[in-house]
């Protein structure tokens, strides 16, 4: 295994390693992305880790993986404690950006590898238009639809618009269907489900210069026509959308019970594995034109506390080779985030299903991580998006309290 474009140096000028006679200690905290034992990260790093090792003596690599509850919280309390780790893979950086403890990127990756990032996904690692998000791994957002359930209803082909899907719900739920579309608005990830919504209807949480629009005009359209034509119409379920997660909203689609919903490349594992027929498509818009399509992306970052910054960016360079990049992506079904991997991934006929995922990448949106609000304001709508379509409510005034929220946590940046 080599790094990426064959090179295994730092930035130009920098020394490759310490002296036989000393040995430095890069500390990784990392997510794990397994849902069990099996295929835990754990086993991924340690594959990656004793590869590295094996050409560089001088330098051990220390992983410890945490789960998605508790990997922060583990990040947060080791910076507290004065014992930041070298890296830290997870899903947030601008906090510790702000506070300057971080290295930018350009102080770590050769000059090939910074260029190979998604352009997308390295402009979301900026904060104040320098980068110190270094992308690790994403995923987007398409329709899925139950082609056995449509088949019986009489439909014949995905949604494009709004009223297409609709129609296509009234249709499903006629036909005896128990959730024409799962609308997961519950705390688990209702930041996502409402961000993919609001790019389809035109706008997003940030205008074009990042300031919040929340309350826009446009985002109030959006969910007053959730309300008015899926949730009060019983079209949505299996559960309130207030309080439906999205790992039940995909249990139920791979129970064979939801007709539509918004998902990323897991849900084809875990439907597959039920035997559900299923489809996928672009997420409609509200009038059908071309609107934005969310993305995901998580993130590694480097302190700079314990000063390794050249043994750092020799890792990272190894960490982003293509075949490294690849093996992750194709591990967890995730998207890779650098350019050469994606073509690699797009080329290749045993990763055809993950192509719907890979076509909307490039032009994706990103929730705005590089904003040391966003954690507060992430926070607080996964705990209230779901009553703007909750019955005897005005969705223009959750979104307008949201918005206000929003400002004020900005504010104290």
């Amino acid at each position: 295994m080599v790094s990426a474009f064959g090179l295994m140096t730092t930035v130009a000028g920098c020394g490759l390693m310490p002296g036989d006679d000393e040995r430095v200690t890069l500390k990784l905290v990392a997510a794990d992305y397994g849902d069990s034992e099996a295929n835990s990260s754990r086993k991924y790093w340690d594959a990656l880790v004793e590869a590295y090792e094996k050409d560089h003596p001088n330098v051990r690599v220390d992983v410890s993986v945490h789960s998605w509850n508790d990997v922060d919280k583990k990040v947060k309390d080791m910076v507290a404690a004065g014992e930041a780790p070298d890296l830290a893979q997870v899903g947030t950086y601008a906090d510790y950006a702000a506070a300057g403890k971080l290295y930018e990127m350009s102080e770590l990756l050769s000059i090939p590898v910074q260029a190979n990032f998604l352009s997308s996904l390295a402009e979301a690692g900026e904060v104040d238009r320098v980068q110190y998000g270094i992308p690790f791994a994403a995923s987007t957002r398409v329709l899925f639809y139950n082609k056995k359930l449509f088949k019986e209803a009489g439909i014949t082909r995905a949604p494009r618009t709004w009223s297409e899907l609709a129609t296509d719900a009234e249709a499903l739920k006629a036909a005896g269907v128990k959730t024409p579309y799962a609308l997961p608005l519950g705390p688990e990830e209702a930041q996502a489900e409402t961000m993919q919504w609001l790019l389809s209807g035109g706008a997003g949480y940030t205008d074009n210069v990042g300031t919040y629009q929340i309350d826009s005009d446009e985002n109030v359209k959006t969910f007053t026509w959730l309300k008015d034509e899926l949730v009060d119409k019983g079209l949505t379920g299996p559960a309130d959308p207030a309080k439906l997660n999205r790992a039940d909203a995909f249990s139920a689609f791979a129970g064979g019970q939801v007709g539509m919903l918004n998902g990323h490349p897991t849900l084809m594992r875990i439907a597959a594995g039920k035997g559900i027929e299923y489809g996928t498509a672009a997420m409609p818009g509200v009038d059908g034109s071309s609107h934005g399509t969310m993305g995901v992306a998580d993130w590694m970052m480097a302190f700079k506390q314990n000063g390794h910054q050249e043994e750092i960016g020799d890792f990272l360079d190894f960490v982003y080779s293509d075949e490294n990049v690849l093996d992750f992506s194709r591990e967890y079904n995730l998207l890779p985030v650098t350019s050469s991997a994606s073509d690699a991934m797009a080329a290749d006929k045993d990763d055809a299903a993950l192509r719907p995922f890979l076509e909307e990448l490039p032009t994706s949106e990103l929730y705005p991580v590089g904003k040391t609000s966003w954690a507060q304001v992430s926070a607080a709508v996964k705990e209230s998006i779901g009553t703007a379509v909750g019955q005897d409510t005005d969705p223009k005034t959750v979104l307008g309290r949201l918005q206000r929220m929003a400002v004020s946590a900005e504010n104290k940046e």
